[in-house]
This record gives structure tokens, C-alpha cells and sequence, in this order.
């Protein structure tokens, strides 16, 4: 044990870290050597065989982060402690501002490895070494409280609620009653003592944040506000400065009230699941919170009762609007052995659910976590913006510095004019607008395809929809359904459809065979009543034979028709034209004569082709559709679909070289799959989407934007959405630098005074907001407001 030094009067404190690398006692002394540099440090332990240092020290002083850092330098990696994550929620985190606050006062901590904000949702994510009572630590310093994410906030008091208001408010009359007063012309000794009431007011908050910013050395909206509201009353304009702090303290609760609607989109999803479920134990039922259902147990869900988990249902039959998962607008029937989903409602009747998930688990909990996630993601857009952004502040304040000096020593006016304009610079040196103005279009496009059953996993993904070109269709299980049916019963002789039907289906009762399953399953929605079949045979590669009341009959392919000698130019006829339109056609024969052909068929989706129209109309230029069938198949549902480019035949790879030729020619390619069989064509395409989405994780996981139904026709919607979200951004960014130009100019020649700065550039962040929120609204598929 080392003693190091008395600490004064502080707490101590004490931490354990496991470090990597030390294998000898020198190594043990250099450690020790490194840490005895550090003011608080009380005991050092070095257990160089178990790979621990434990280490006493003076809390307030240092921080585990200090402590890691020292041991780093020296060479040896603090493997365990030093990499944590911990997410708080932090209170007044509202603008890019106290983002960037954060950043430098958090990211010089020593151990801070990694910091993620999600600044609609108010979280910020902080990974290294160091613990929760130094982050809040941190925070207070610069003025923000935070709480650990999950733990509930403390009841707010009025004042916390509506202090700002308040004060805004007051500052706003004492404004107005100084402009009276100065309108009415007995202003002077009368007025500057409301004026300045009013700045006093409104800058009861802006104030602090001021003073914080400025000890930090970091150059925010409120130290520039403070600036120009000061400056302007050291010049004798009481009335501007009084003007400068109260349109920003309306703008701040303006903007905080536009904010929190956007907050409130990704609020909504949370709020689909119920927080109780009644549940079913030792044949009682009892209501419980949602969280405490194991996996297995019977959930009970009653008409109007929205379901608490993901499940299946085990007894009862019921219609379930699914509409808050999948976007579906109809309600989809339920009986024993389907699917439901947590945050779905139950409309008729009483359903009995075995849980298969629980409550951090189900896809809504997944669904929620994946937009909470892609909030937090940077875009493009984003990504330039913050880089912009931090250039142009500065620049902008050395320009007004520049401003304030060169033009009255150059003799080009007196210092108070030039003053002036300085002032008025450094109102439009804050870039809020332009920094809020893709965050909430991002996240009001991504709530807004989350209600519609669309699941967007970031901005980045978000921005690429709005650009795609080109629209590659995996044909099986995408534009079809992915499973055999029957198209066509057609008779070839006096017997009824119904009858070839019956006969087909007694043969193949009992059999797995992808084409007898499907013959049974018409003749059961048919309502068919099936004979025993006797003497049944497999003929190999033909087809089978059974015997019938009495009779033999055969059922299988041509093959099988010309062997036994009954094909006709009728049935060779029909064989021909449905091999044409890419249907399996099967024979049923007697022993001397062909009775009729069943025609068997993936079926393609019905809204497939006004989808595939749909997207043609919104911009997508190129359409193709890439399988692995035979190529007369595919050619026969790409001419039905009207997609001329056809590509069969093809392994996963052959899809993957398709998409990577498309992009050589210029194409922003969009891959649209199942999202289990498709993983390699789904990663290599600019977008990868997968469809019905809800019922499987891998989906989930796999593409950038899970369609939650079964459905195509979310397909437009979604590039729709997109394109409008993507054209909202560039307007956004367009007219916030529009804006500040404008103003930059109108300030150097004099024609900008100081409220109308402010009331220009506080305007556009709510107008930016504004513009924002309209991504939240859904689209028709030609991309326009629905």
C-alpha cells in the first residue's frame, strides 16, 4: 500500500479497476509512480497477479476518469471499468447549443471514450470510464440537470413548468409599457428603468447560461444574446437591448413548445402497449403489470382490450386491428395458432394468447428501439450541417470583431455606428436554426413512417429512399406470395370443374407435396367433401395413380398423359398456353380419357402492379425483377406485372452481381426481399427493404427499412415519405442560410437593427420547426401530404 497524501477535508472515495498488461513489479511501480502526480490521491493497491488497482482518493478532486487516464499513459489499458455505457435524460437539452456545451466540457474528461445525443428525446449516452455522479458532475457546470434513464422525474413545481413563460411574459409587459412611454414622448428617465425591468426579466435565464458559456470559453446563443442586449444598453438603446432578450426568451419557449410536439411523435409509440396484462394462473385470472408475464403464460384479452404482448392465440376467434404495427387499415382475423402483436387492439371477441415474447421483446419494443436508435444516428445532411455550423459561428464573430474595428479606423463613421452593427452581427452569428433544421424533419419523417407500418432504421437510410432510381424485386415470397395455389380447374369432357377438383384432391389427400397441398387447400376453402382413395401408387417423375369408387385415375404431368395414351389436341392445347403464363399444369386422366387439367401457380400479389405503377409515377426509372425460377415462369409474371427487365435463373451471388452492375451504370439501387434468403442482395443495394416485417426478427435485423405488413403498397409510401422528408430538409437548410446572408448584409450596411436580428433569426428556428413537423403528416403515394 502506498500513501500518498493527506486530502484535505474531502469525502473519499474508492475504485476498482481491472488493467491489462502488468506482469512484473516494475510495471506495478510505474502505475504508482504515474498516479502519486495526481492532487487526492490517498491509497494506491496493485495486485499485478489478479490484475487489479484499487485506489483510494479525495472525492471532488479526481475522477475514476483521472485515475484511468493515468494508468493509460503509462501504457497499461484499464480493460474492465473503463468501457461502460450509461444514458441519461437531460433536462433543458433543447438546442445544438448545450449539445456542443456538453461536448467540450464531458469530452475532455479523462475515460470519456464516446458520447451520443439524441437531442429530441433529451438523451445522451456516455461510454468510459467514469461514473454517474461525475457526468451530473459535469452537467451542473454547465447549467443542465440530468436524471438516469428509467428513473422517474421528480414532480416539477410551477415555477420549474412555467417560470420561463412567466418571466417572458413580464418582460414583454415592462417592454411594452417602455414603448409606450417613449410613443407618448415622456420617455428618458421614465422608460430606461422599464426597459431595463424587462431585460432583468427575460434574461433570468438566459443569464446564467451566459456567464457558464463564457467561463467555458465556448461562444453560445445565449452569451451572443447577452452580448448584444448589454452592448445595446452601454450605447443608450435600452429599448433594442430590452427588445434582444425578450424575443429570444419567446422564441426559447416557442421553440421548446415545437420541440416537444416532435418529442411527443415518438412518445405515441410508447404509449400503443398497455403497461397490464390479465393474465391467467392456477385457473384465476389476475391483472399484473405487463413486464412481470413470463414467456408461456395465457394472457386474456377482452373486446376493445389492446394486447399487452406478442403471442398466439391459443383459444377464441376474434378481428384485431394491427394498424399501430403493420399500417394495415383493415382488421385481420384471428383464430387458434395466429400471430398477435403487443400495441395491436382486440374489436370483437374474447381471445386466449400463449406469450411468446416479453414486454422488452415484442416488436413493438423492437420497433420503438430501432427509431429511438436511427434518432440518433446522423445523416448526411446532419452531418454537414454540424460541421458547417461549427465553422461558421466563429467566422461570424471574427467577421463582427472585424466589423467593430476596421471601418472607424479607416474613418469610415464613428465607433457607436459600427458598434452597432457589430452587435447586430452577433445576433446572426447563432446558427439554431440551421442546426435544428434536419433533427426534427428527420425525426417527424421517421414517427410518421413508424405509424404507417414502415420502419426506417436511420437518417442516412431515410435520405438514400428519397434518391433511389433503380427498384430491384425479388420475385418469390415479394411480388408473389411464395406459395403454390390453384389458378384454373378447367374440364376437358362432361365432368364439372368441381368434380375434377374432388376427384384430384381424394388422390392427393394425406400427401405433402407442395402441388397436393395446395389442390387440398382449394378443395377445402370449397367446401369439397373427399372419397377414400385405394391402391395408391407413385409413378416417378409422372405423377400418382389411386383407385376411386371403383375406378382408376391418374394425376400428374404430360409426361404421364402420353404414356397412357389419352392426350388430346384440347389438353395439349391448354397444357401449352398455361405453361405459357408460367402455371404448373396438372392432368387428371380415367383409364382411357383425359377428364381435366388444374392449373397451379405462385400467385402474384394483387396490388403488385399498381404498386410497381405507383413507384414509376414517383421517379424510381428503372424496375426489375431478379429469381431464381425458371426463366418462362418469370418472363410470365414480369409481362403481368408490366416489368420488362427480367433476370432468372439466378443464385444469391447472380443477384448480388445484378445490383453491383446497376450501380456501375449510375443507379441508385433499392433491393427489395424477405429478408432471410436475400441477406447478400439486401447489404450490397444502396437500400435494402423487407417486407411483413412483424412477424420475423430477422427482417428486423437484416434491412434498412422493414415494411412491418405484407404488403407492396407501402412500397410508394415509403419512398413518398422519403422524397418529402428529404425535399423538407433541403429547404430547411436552404432558407436558414438564405436567412442569415441576407441579414449578414443588411447588418454590415446598417439597414438591420438589433430586434429585428434577433426576431429574424429566433423566426426562422421556428419556422424550421415548423416546416419540420410537417413530415409527420403521411403522404399518398405520389409523395404528397395525404
Amino acid at each position: 500500500m502506498e500513501h500518498q497524501r493527506d486530502a484535505d477535508e474531502s469525502p473519499a472515495a474508492s475504485c476498482d479497476l481491472r488493467v491489462g498488461g502488468m506482469d512484473c513489479p516494475s510495471c506495478a511501480e510505474s502505475i504508482k509512480a504515474s498516479l502519486r502526480g495526481l492532487e487526492g490521491i490517498q491509497d494506491v493497491q496493485v495486485d499485478v497477479l489478479g490484475g487489479w488497482v484499487r485506489v483510494r482518493y479525495a472525492e471532488g478532486k479526481l475522477a475514476r476518469g483521472d485515475i484511468a487516464g493515468a494508468i493509460t499513459r503509462v501504457g497499461f489499458p484499464v480493460v474492465d471499468g473503463e468501457v461502460r455505457r450509461a444514458s441519461f435524460i437531460v433536462e433543458g437539452m433543447d438546442c445544438a447549443e448545450e449539445v456542443r456545451q456538453i461536448e467540450d466540457k464531458l469530452g475532455r474528461l479523462p475515460g470519456v471514450t464516446n458520447l451520443q445525443f439524441d437531442l429530441l428525446n433529451r438523451r445522451l449516452s456516455v461510454e468510459g470510464a467514469i461514473t454517474s455522479a461525475e457526468i451530473k458532475r459535469a452537467l451542473r457546470g454547465v447549467g443542465l440537470t440530468a436524471r438516469p434513464e428509467g428513473e422517474d422525474a421528480k414532480p416539477s413545481r410551477f415555477w420549474q413548468r412555467r417560470g420561463r413563460l412567466v418571466l417572458m411574459g413580464i418582460s414583454g409587459l415592462f417592454l411594452s409599457g417602455g414603448l409606450a412611454l417613449e410613443w407618448a414622448g415622456v420617455g428618458g428617465i421614465f422608460s430606461i428603468p422599464l426597459f431595463a425591468l424587462s431585460t432583468l426579466a427575460g434574461a433570468w435565464y438566459i443569464a446564467p447560461r451566459a456567464y457558464r458559456a463564457a467561463r467555458n470559453l465556448t461562444l453560445d446563443m445565449n452569451f451572443l444574446m447577452m452580448v448584444s442586449a448589454v452592448g445595446a444598453s452601454v450605447i443608450g438603446e435600452w429599448a433594442e437591448g430590452a427588445s434582444v432578450v425578450f424575443l429570444f426568451s419567446l422564441a426559447q419557449v416557442l421553440e421548446t413548445y415545437s420541440m416537444d410536439r416532435a418529442r411527443n411523435a415518438i412518445k405515441a409509440l410508447m404509449d400503443l402497449s398497455p403497461t397490464e396484462a390479465t393474465v391467467r394462473r392456477d385457473g384465476e385470472e389476475m391483472t399484473i403489470p405487463a413486464a412481470d408475464v413470463a414467456v408461456g403464460e395465457i394472457i386474456v384479452i377482452r373486446p376493445g382490450q389492446k394486447i399487452p404482448l406478442d403471442g398466439k392465440v391459443v383459444a377464441g376467434r376474434s378481428a384485431v386491428n394491427q394498424a399501430p404495427i403493420t399500417g394495415e387499415s383493415l382488421p385481420v382475423g384471428k383464430e387458434p395458432g395466429s400471430e398477435v402483436f403487443a400495441g395491436s387492439i382486440n374489436e370483437q371477441g374474447l381471445l386466449e394468447v400463449r406469450v411468446t415474447k416479453l414486454v422488452a421483446d415484442t416488436t413493438l419494443a423492437r420497433i420503438i428501439h430501432a427509431v429511438e436508435e436511427a434518432q440518433a444516428s446522423r445523416a448526411p445532411s446532419q452531418s454537414f450541417v454540424d460541421r458547417f455550423s461549427r465553422i461558421y459561428t466563429p467566422a461570424v464573430v471574427a467577421f463582427a470583431v472585424l466589423v467593430l474595428l476596421l471601418p472607424p479606423l479607416l474613418g469610415f463613421g464613428p465607433w457607436s455606428v459600427w458598434f452597432y452593427r457589430a452587435l447586430a452581427m452577433l445576433v446572426i452569428a447563432c446558427p439554431c436554426a440551421l442546426v435544428i433544421s434536419t433533427p426534427v424533419s428527420l425525426v417527424s419523417g421517421l414517427a410518421g413512417a413508424a405509424r404507417s407500418g414502415i420502419l426506417i432504421k436511420g437518417g442516412l437510410h431515410l435520405e438514400n429512399a428519397g434518391k433511389i432510381t433503380a427498384m430491384a424485386f425479388d420475385k418469390t415470397g415479394t411480388l408473389t406470395y411464395g406459395r403454390p395455389a390453384v389458378t384454373d380447374v378447367m374440364s376437358l369432357g362432361s365432368i364439372e370443374d368441381a368434380e375434377i377438383l374432388r376427384l384430384a384432391a381424394s388422390i392427393e389427400q394425406g400427401s405433402e407435396h407442395p402441388l397436393a397441398r395446395a389442390i387440398l387447400e382449394k378443395a377445402k376453402a370449397d367446401g369439397l367433401p373427399l372419397a377414400p382413395a385405394a391402391d395408391f401408387e407413385a409413378l416417378v417423375g409422372r405423377g400418382v395413380r389411386a383407385r376411386i369408387q371403383g375406378g382408376d385415375y391418374y394425376l400428374g404431368n404430360e409426361r404421364l398423359c402420353l404414356e397412357r395414351g389419352v392426350c388430346t389436341p384440347q389438353s395439349e392445347e391448354a397444357l401449352d398456353r398455361f405453361a405459357r403464363e408460367g402455371k404448373t399444369a396438372v392432368l387428371l386422366a380415367s383409364a382411357n380419357e383425359p377428364l381435366g387439367i388444374i392449373a397451379i401457380a405462385d400467385i402474384v400479389r394483387p396490388e403488385a402492379r399498381q404498386s410497381i405503377e405507383a413507384l414509376r409515377s414517383i421517379g424510381i426509372r428503372h424496375v426489375i425483377m431478379l429469381t431464381g425460377d425458371n426463366a418462362g415462369t418469370a418472363r410470365a409474371v414480369g409481362e403481368r406485372l408490366g416489368i420488362e427487365d427480367v433476370r432468372a435463373e439466378l443464385l444469391p451471388e447472380g443477384k448480388v452481381g445484378v445490383i453491383r452492375e446497376l450501380e456501375e451504370r449510375g443507379e441508385r439501387v433499392a433491393f427489395v426481399g424477405d429478408g432471410v434468403n436475400d441477406a447478400p442482395a439486401l447489404a450490397r443495394a444502396t437500400l435494402g427493404l423487407a417486407m411483413g416485417a412483424a412477424g420475423t426478427d430477422v427482417a428486423l435485423e437484416t434491412a434498412d427499412i422493414a415494411l412491418m405488413a405484407d404488403d407492396l403498397s407501402k412500397l410508394p409510401l415509403a419512398i413518398g415519405l422519403s422524397r418529402r422528408t428529404l425535399r423538407i430538409i433541403k429547404v430547411n437548410i436552404l432558407f436558414s442560410l438564405a436567412i442569415k446572408a441576407v441579414f449578414i448584409v443588411m447588418a454590415l450596411t446598417g439597414l438591420a437593427t438589433l430586434w429585428m436580428a434577433v426576431a429574424a433569426d429566433m423566426g426562422a428556428s421556428l419556422v424550421v420547426v415548423a416546416n419540420g413537423l410537417r413530415a409527420l403528416r403521411v403522404p399518398d403515394t405520389a409523395g404528397h401530404p395525404a
